[in-house]
């Protein structure tokens, strides 16, 4: 989903990541991450498949009242990131920040209802699956998936199966095909190739590295 990361250093608005995200972390600092609900990017930002894969500076998105919320947040965390009072502080102020853009319209929160149906349901294999839930032609339900949260229903459902994947994976008592067979997927190498566009490695080294 998207994201509000404020620093010391920026401020930025990030659209969803379709595929491997890397962030490179080197000296000392801080940052307050918020993710948000699925419906959220549309109220702040529009129609957020202009944002995939990339992000803006926050002013862009929040516009009038972002700078204050910026060194609102910079103020109470600079003398001690680790105080869990400066932390709920900043919280608080982001949230009070983006109250304004409530309520959570109709749309919204079908799509928060979609997003939470196909995340909770491991049975949801298959975008029919989806669109028989809600009452929607497939057509209709990739228009409402890309403007409110940039990718498609398919990326969602194959989000989740690589999640469980990843889950299987690491606790190291089944297969990768058993992984696959259990996932819905045509076959092992099927699995290989999305698991390693989406983690930039093979599950066989995932397992690996969580061996021990």
């Amino acid at each position: 989903m998207c994201l509000i990361v404020i620093s010391g250093d920026y401020a930025r608005f990030y659209g969803v990541v379709s595929g491997l995200s890397t962030t490179t972390l080197a000296g000392q600092g801080w940052a307050v991450r918020v993710m948000l609900a699925p419906a959220a990017g549309y109220l702040l930002a529009g129609p957020v498949d202009a944002f995939t894969d990339r992000h803006v500076h926050l002013p862009e998105v929040l516009g009038v009242g972002a700078e204050g919320l910026v060194e609102r947040v910079r103020t109470v965390m600079a003398d001690d990131p680790h105080d869990v009072n400066a932390h709920r502080t900043a919280k608080a102020a982001v949230e009070g920040a983006l109250r304004r853009f409530l309520p959570v319209d109709p749309e919204g929160e079908l799509v928060n209802a979609v997003v939470t149906y196909i995340e909770d349901d491991s049975d949801v294999l298959r975008v029919a699956q989806v669109c028989d839930r809600f009452s929607l032609s497939e057509r209709a339900l990739q228009r409402l998936v890309r403007r409110r949260l940039g990718l498609t229903p398919k990326w969602l459902i194959q989000r989740r199966r690589l999640q469980e994947a990843a889950e299987r994976l690491r606790c190291g008592s089944t297969t990768q095909a058993e992984v696959a067979s259990a996932l819905g997927y045509a076959d092992q190498p099927h699995l290989i190739r999305d698991f390693a566009r989406v983690t930039g490695m093979t599950p066989g080294q995932f397992a690996a590295l969580h061996s021990h």
